[in-house]
């Protein structure tokens, strides 16, 4: 790999680009030496590019228990403690990738969890997650069923617009009570080893029937992703309301297409019990839209319930999403990705236990 060079003629170079990225980036040579080391690295580890250019990159950095095991094909451990080579602690994403065409070469870049994060992750919606639970069983025990003597009444006044006004509220509540109903239900799910495949399916038939007809909807699988370990309701109905969010962000797009990946993630892991090894989560699910993404002040409570970009929107869609998705032992992520860049909700789920 060529040394940074400078910029031509006005336009910046690799050394320009490198030092403004917007996360800390290691760069690491095929015999693990540190090649360079952009201005957010310096900053995080507290030493300058050239200090750590040249030395081994387990003496500045130790990559975390995770890197131990993975076979060449880059790994990512989210929200993990390291120690740095001075006694520094921190809880960062730590994600390593292969260069392309370049043998043995590898970037190590760096998300500090501490501060503002890219995604959302599971364990920081636990404590909301928790909150919302109390509050749905609440709600619906203390309004259904004043709902439905109102309802009763209304009928009772014969047919007319202010009763058929009535009415249609009345549904229209209890059908919100109905949903949040689901966040209080804390049994576990049943899990098993399942081929995702024919859920991807048969979510993408329902969406074309109905909420996403006369919309593209691309597939991008992965045919050789081994079963995993889900439970085939829950993720059909995750997958049900991450397509019909990435419908209606693309309703004002004038060619609008959504899209639906698998991938075998290596490496990818999260905590797991106190005590216990992390838990691999290497089964990836993506659907990805070509809509505008979420208003930058609410990205970091998307998945928070009552949050909804839209006046229309209720804010339990990807509540229920991030619950359900907990309970099957997995996380997702929301991120903006690409070029022209694009919304990516990533499912990121374990594998099934021969």
């Amino acid at each position: 790999m060529k040394p940074p060079e400078p910029g031509v003629r006005g336009r910046p170079g690799f050394a320009e680009l490198f030092a403004a990225l917007p996360v800390a980036v290691l760069v690491v040579d095929p015999d693990d030496r540190i090649a360079h080391a952009n201005a957010l690295a310096e900053q995080l580890l507290n030493l300058s590019e050239r200090v750590m250019r040249g030395q081994p990159l387990a003496a500045i950095l130790p990559p975390p228990e995770a890197a131990q095991a993975h076979d060449g094909h880059g790994f990512a451990v989210y929200d993990t403690e390291i120690a740095t080579a001075r006694g520094v602690r921190m809880r960062v994403d730590f994600v390593e990738a292969k260069v392309p065409d370049h043998a043995g070469w590898r970037t190590v870049t760096l998300h500090n969890a501490a501060g503002a994060r890219r995604f959302a992750t599971a364990g920081d919606r636990g404590a909301g997650a928790r909150a919302a639970v109390g509050a749905a069983a609440m709600l619906a025990h203390e309004i259904k069923n004043p709902l439905s003597g109102i309802r009763g009444a209304a009928q009772l006044l014969g047919a007319g617009e202010l009763t058929q006004l009535i009415t249609t509220e009345v549904d229209r509540i209890a059908g919100l009570i109905d949903r949040m109903q689901d966040f209080s239900d804390t049994r576990p799910l049943p899990i098993a080893g399942e081929n995702i495949y024919p859920l991807l399916a048969h979510a993408r038939g329902l969406a074309q029937a109905g909420f996403a007809r006369g919309v593209r909807i691309e597939e991008r699988y992965d045919p050789s992703l081994p079963p995993a370990a889900i439970n085939r309701d829950a993720l059909t109905q995750i997958l049900i309301n991450l397509l019909k969010n990435a419908r209606e962000a693309v309703r004002e797009v004038r060619t609008p297409c959504l899209t639906m990946t698998t991938a075998y993630r290596h490496g990818v892991t999260r905590a797991g019990v106190p005590g216990q090894p992390r838990v691999p989560l290497p089964i990836e699910i993506c659907v990805i839209d070509n809509g505008p993404g979420a208003p930058a002040d609410i990205v970091e409570h998307l998945f928070d319930p009552f949050v909804s970009s839209r006046p229309e929107g209720q804010g339990l869609g990807l509540a229920l999403v991030d619950k359900l998705v907990r309970d099957m032992g997995g996380i997702v992520q929301y991120a903006r990705e690409g070029a022209p860049a694009a919304t990516v909700f990533r499912l990121l789920l374990p594998r099934a236990v021969r």
